[in-house]
């Protein structure tokens, strides 16, 4: 069986890398990345990483996983890494939206994975903050994440949207509104804030980041 498109496009693009053995469904690809960039104003900085990248067989269904496996980024929250040595991306439907949105490996590597790790080096050298802005650690940063995309506000808010983007629209209408209003969903203004969302993920999207917030 030969590798999926996305595999080989990023293969010929970051020749750094290989496919490394796996004990999973997901394929493997361990190397080091190297990028020199430079954002808006910001000074321009060089840098590599060694890097394991883990793309689920459904992408981009579901999100790669990223391991820093060199030991350079240190093992505190305040550099967005978990315990784990995955790299903390961002917000699980933050993700899943802009995979949807552009659906190759590369553009999640442009896109996220070197942002990322610009900001890790800007940090290291200058001691400062994340230079693009930081949500909180763990569940409270999710939680404040998906206020703002939902404009609601509040966990059981958000619990709510998310169920509501779970289910078909027509039921979802009919329920009462995530916001709190008293009102159904189908006439409160939420509705035309989540249909875009509901149109770029799977209902199973929406499901898997519901357990993930529980």
């Amino acid at each position: 069986m030969g590798l999926p498109g996305n595999i080989i496009e990023f293969l010929n693009i970051y020749d750094g890398f290989s496919i490394a053995p796996s004990n999973t469904d997901l394929i493997c690809l361990k190397g080091k990345l190297h990028f020199n960039r430079t954002y808006k104003e910001t000074n321009e900085i060089e840098d590599s990483f060694e890097l394991v990248i883990k793309v689920p067989n459904d992408f981009p269904r579901s999100v790669p996983i990223v391991e820093e496996v060199g030991g350079k980024i240190p093992r505190h929250n305040t550099y967005h890494i978990n315990p784990d040595n995955t790299l903390c991306l961002g917000s699980p439907l933050r993700l899943l939206i802009n995979v949807s949105k552009n659906p190759s490996l590369i553009e999640f590597i442009e896109l996220l994975v070197i942002p990322y790790l610009y900001a890790v080096s800007y940090k290291l050298k200058n001691k400062g903050d994340f230079i693009f802005g930081e949500l909180a650690h763990g569940l409270n940063g999710q939680i404040s994440d998906y206020e703002s995309l939902f404009n609601v506000k509040g966990k059981l808010a958000v619990t709510n949207a998310l169920k509501a983007l779970s289910i078909k629209k027509r039921v979802a209408n009919k329920k009462k509104c995530p916001c709190g209003c008293d009102t159904r969903l189908g006439t409160c203004e939420l509705h035309n804030r989540l249909n875009p969302i509901r149109k770029i993920i799977t209902k199973n999207g929406f499901k898997k980041v519901l357990i993930d917030l529980k």
